[in-house]
């Protein structure tokens, strides 16, 4: 069982708007700090935004900040993220990825997260 699914990808415009969701299973969502990634072709896997366990702090990377909102449902177990102005640069296959049930706080590195799922293109038009 795939513990991420991202959904919601798509084509967009430039300009336009576009709310990706991550649905969670088969570990302890609510105990679980939880990011968003992205790959654009060719480039190496960037941050893109993360919120801890509650949803009380959140961190964006400078290229999305005050563009892009990341929120979280506990009783749903649900992630999303949602993306607003979009320009051509967003293009990229997103991710959903969270940390395990010890780290509950947000970080940056790909590397404090224990789960991925297994991503959604996202295409902005110009």
């Amino acid at each position: 069982q795939v513990p991420l699914m991202e959904s919601g990808g798509g084509l967009v415009q430039a300009g336009g708007s576009r709310r990706l969701s991550c649905a969670a299973s088969g570990f302890t969502f609510s105990n679980s700090a939880m990011g968003w990634f992205r790959q654009a072709p060719g480039k190496e896997r960037e941050f893109v935004a993360s919120i801890n366990w509650i949803g009380f702090t959140t961190t964006y990377s400078e290229s999305v900040k005050g563009r892009f909102a990341i929120a979280r449902d506990n009783t749903k177990n649900t992630l999303s993220l949602q993306m607003n102005s979009l320009k051509s640069e967003d293009t990229a296959v997103y991710y959903c990825a969270a940390r395990s049930a010890y780290y509950t706080e947000v970080s940056q590195d790909e590397d404090g997260y224990d789960y991925w799922g297994q991503g959604t293109q996202v295409t902005v038009s110009s």
